[in-house]
């Protein structure tokens, strides 16, 4: 008890000092005795009374920002050394209802928040620290530095996808533009006001640009996962494939150039996943694995590609997938494998037939009647086909029916091509006389 008394009298003496120096308007002084308090407090381990005194020192009449930005500071160093766990709760959130709407302790804040649910997230409790996270928009805090900014985001967008809430994560990672990893750090101009906040960063804690950029993608592939959408999901293994720490190193590039070239697989067929299959293929590294490589060529090739034949090829390296980054592809996979080689083949078919019949795509497709024509059908209605069936008939026509508009361009095309190959048949026999005529009179 006479500890406490000793206690209580050097903090009203502090208290005393700071009022003298705050009315004086010492910014100084006291910042310096309410900093002292703090420690204080701290050195005799009397953690409810310094809960009590930051509180107490914040609210106090016309008290200096200088005094309350250097007294949060201080207290957060003592975060780690608190005994026990509620201890340190009740500290973080003494010091974050403090620095609530305060502009100047805006960054303080946030970090408080991080830690907090980190605290909540190590208890099991990831619904309470993602909405602890949440509560704070850093993309607003114009003194914060960008690295600090995005790994927070991430820290958020990661935490709604833990709590499984796909919605919120996709609405935090539009925050971010991707066009951000790629800029040239040496060459950004650094605000005046910023260069503070830069130099208290943590380097352990926050990582550099191109490893945000990795940990970005990683939490986009576990986003875009969720919904299978696989050109999206290749679209970001090939983000995380350009970036030099990966690319100049095999053991890190050809797991992530396996997961490109399985997605690009089982991707539906349009104009994007196109391109990125025939950019893979320029590819000189799809050397170093060269069953991807002849799958890749197989889905290039206008050739039919018999299902069973190539699932007995590939089943291994399927299973093998499992001990690689990002671990097996999704349940769905090996089904939306053998839907991509149907389609394939009924493109390869729509290409060399104009009319065929149904039985025939069957025995082709090596499907049964039923299952050709809903594949058929599912991709006239995807609109990655044309075509009509003719059912009494058992007809498929892969021609497009053209509108009056359609059949006279197509007649004058003809027409044109027609006069062109005139002209220059008209021309070689011009020719050919004016050669003979001149060697008649020589």
């Amino acid at each position: 008890m006479e500890g406490q008394g000793n206690l209580d009298a050097a903090i009203e003496s502090l208290l005393n000092v700071e009022k003298q120096c705050r009315l004086a308007g010492d910014v100084a002084g006291t910042r310096k005795a309410a900093v002292d308090i703090v420690e204080l407090c701290h050195k005799e381990g009397a953690w409810k009374t310094l809960n009590d005194q930051i509180v107490v020192l914040s609210k106090r009449r016309g008290q200096l920002k200088q005094a309350i930005t250097a007294m949060v500071q201080r207290a957060m160093e003592y975060i780690d050394v608190t005994p026990d766990v509620d201890t340190r709760i009740e500290l973080i959130k003494t010091l974050s209802s403090v620095s609530a709407g305060k502009i100047y302790v805006e960054i303080e804040r946030a970090r408080l928040i991080k830690r907090l649910a980190k605290i909540k997230e190590e208890l099991g409790q990831i619904d309470e620290a993602a909405d602890l996270m949440q509560e704070v928009a850093v993309e607003t805090f114009g003194s914060m530095a960008k690295t600090e900014k995005i790994a927070f985001i991430l820290e958020q967008v990661r935490l709604c996808l833990d709590h499984q809430d796909y919605v919120r994560a996709q609405i935090l990672s539009r925050k971010i533009s991707p066009r951000v990893f790629d800029a040239d750090t040496s060459k950004e101009k650094k605000k005046p006001k910023e260069g503070d906040n830069i130099v208290q960063e943590a380097p352990a804690e926050i990582p550099s640009l191109l490893e945000l950029k990795r940990i970005y993608y990683e939490l986009m592939i576990r986003y875009y996962s969720h919904n299978n959408d696989y050109l999206e999901i290749c679209r970001c293994y090939k983000s995380i494939y350009d970036i030099p720490s990966v690319k100049d190193d095999q053991a890190k590039w050809i797991p992530v150039l396996r997961k490109i070239c399985w997605y690009l697989v089982l991707a539906p067929h349009d104009p994007m996943q196109s391109s990125l299959l025939n950019a893979t293929l320029d590819d000189k590294n799809l050397s170093e694995i060269p069953n991807f490589r002849l799958l890749l060529k197989q889905l290039v090739t206008m050739e039919v590609i018999q299902w069973t034949k190539l699932w007995e090829f590939f089943k291994d390296e399927y299973e093998n997938e499992k001990n690689f980054l990002g671990g097996a592809l999704g349940t769905k996979a090996a089904e939306d494998l053998k839907l991509r080689i149907i389609e394939h083949n009924i493109l390869v078919v729509s290409k060399y037939y104009s009319r065929i019949t149904l039985k025939r795509i069957a025995d082709l497709l090596c499907l049964s009647l039923q299952e050709a024509e809903k594949h058929l059908s599912d991709m006239v209605n995807s609109k990655a086909l044309i075509a009509k069936i003719d059912r009494p008939m058992g007809i498929v026509s892969f021609r497009t029916a053209q509108d009056s508009n359609g059949v006279l361009n197509s007649w004058a095309s003809n027409l044109e091509k027609l006069l062109d190959l005139v002209e220059k048949s008209c021309h070689q026999i011009h020719k050919e006389t004016m050669i003979h005529k001149a060697v008649l009179k020589a």
